[in-house]
């Protein structure tokens, strides 16, 4: 049988529009919690209730993103995209009418948990569609091309979500405070539905084909991939409280506007070394990439408790983004790496959703601090994330079994 001289590259695989239209399926996930927390706060005239609001669509992505993710390992991602992109797109467009409605603001915390609970999941979609490609590469090159995928990916997740909330700015501005919602509606109806169809989204399973390719349920919860959760989490929780610390920070100083803009800071540099991650040699391991990552946010955090003024700051921020690009590389290729056989779609949700719980919660308790103890007290949490991101990979040390020692990633 005549064997082609080139072998096949990711690229190829997937198509290269693949990539664009990945990336603008996730933006309107990056624009719903600030999106919402504008929409309220004009609407109704209360942060803190848009805080609430902003936690509750956390709080569905927490609850049914894991749901979504086994849906798509057990029915194929086609089908369960599009219903999750209809039921999302209308529980946007409820949202707006909610808030500007007379109904109870418990009406619109149950709208607000819809419109996350109906979240599409297109990045950890995204992942795992990815990490099924690189399985049809030739071996030898599987361990690079997976590194280099997950450092993408995160860095495209670094990216939309700094453009996120300047979009929502912009549109907020632009045409009022209901447009970002809208707009999402509108987003999630057109590129998610494209993102379902695509030829890499892979056909529904028979059920003799799920029984032969389905690991059980109960491997989700080995320690060794639980730890991955939790350590993700621990980066969800760094980006809320560093986020709402920033915005008091600015508030002190008058500028509250500009702390998006001073946060892009992290979000840029992250970005750029998730990707120069891949570049590191493969004796750099998984496990040891973790705890020195995560050592180089506990300097930035220490660091952003001495930032009495705009310069210190932004070297804090730009000394945590050194490490957090990296961290998420390194958990999401982890993630990868432990799934058990059919269940990637599932743990890719899992770790996305663990980054959501983390922000959501890490942005109310940081807000309260903010608001009973003033800033210092706020630029606090960052450092106890930073050191339970330490910490977890200190487990994950002890955790990771002889095989990933022993093997390149």
């Amino acid at each position: 049988m005549h064997k082609s001289p080139q072998s096949p590259t990711l690229v190829s695989l997937a198509g290269l529009g693949y990539f664009p239209l990945a990336m603008v399926a996730r933006l309107p996930f990056a624009m719903m919690v600030i999106g919402v927390l504008t929409l309220v706060v004009a609407a109704r005239g209360s942060v803190e209730l848009g805080g609430i609001n902003s936690a509750m669509v956390g709080l569905g992505t927490a609850c049914v993103g894991p749901l979504i993710g086994a849906a798509a390992d057990r029915f194929g991602q086609r089908p369960t995209l599009l219903i999750a992109g209809a039921v999302n797109s209308v529980a946007l467009l409820l949202f707006a009418w909610l808030a500007y409605s007379e109904l109870p603001v418990w009406a619109m915390f149950v709208g607000a948990f819809l419109v996350g609970a109906s979240a599409p999941q297109a990045s950890p979609m995204s992942r795992s569609r990815l990490v099924t490609l690189v399985g049809d590469l030739p071996v030898e090159r599987r361990p690079r091309v997976m590194s280099t995928t997950m450092a993408y990916e995160s860095a495209v997740d670094e990216a939309i979500f700094v453009f996120g909330p300047v979009v929502v700015g912009l549109l907020a501005t632009w045409f009022g405070a209901g447009a970002p919602v809208i707009g999402a509606a509108v987003l999630t109806a057109i590129f998610i539905t494209l993102f379902a169809l695509h030829r890499t989204s892979a056909p529904a399973k028979s059920a003799e084909e799920r029984a032969a390719t389905l690991a059980p349920v109960s491997e989700l919860w080995r320690p060794r991939l639980l730890i991955v959760v939790i350590g993700i989490a621990t980066v969800g929780v760094l980006f809320g409280s560093t986020l709402t610390g920033l915005t008091s920070f600015m508030q002190d100083r008058g500028a509250v506007e500009q702390a998006g803009i001073l946060y892009g800071v992290m979000g840029v540099g992250s970005a750029i070394f998730a990707i120069a991650i891949a570049m590191l040699p493969p004796s750099f391991t998984l496990r040891l990439r973790w705890p020195v990552c995560a050592v180089m946010i506990l300097a930035g955090t220490l660091l952003l408790q001495t930032a009495h003024d705009i310069p210190r700051l932004l070297a804090s921020l730009a000394l945590m983004g050194i490490g957090i690009g990296p961290l998420l590389v390194t958990m999401y290729s982890l993630g990868a790496l432990r799934s058990p056989a059919g269940r990637s779609a599932t743990v890719m949700t899992m770790l996305g959703s663990g980054i959501v719980v983390g922000q959501s919660a890490a942005s109310a308790i940081t807000g309260t601090a903010a608001e009973q103890a003033g800033t210092s007290a706020a630029l606090v949490v960052p450092l106890v994330a930073a050191a339970l991101a330490l910490a977890s990979g200190i487990a994950n040390w002890f955790l990771t079994p002889e095989s990933e020692r022993r093997s390149a990633h």
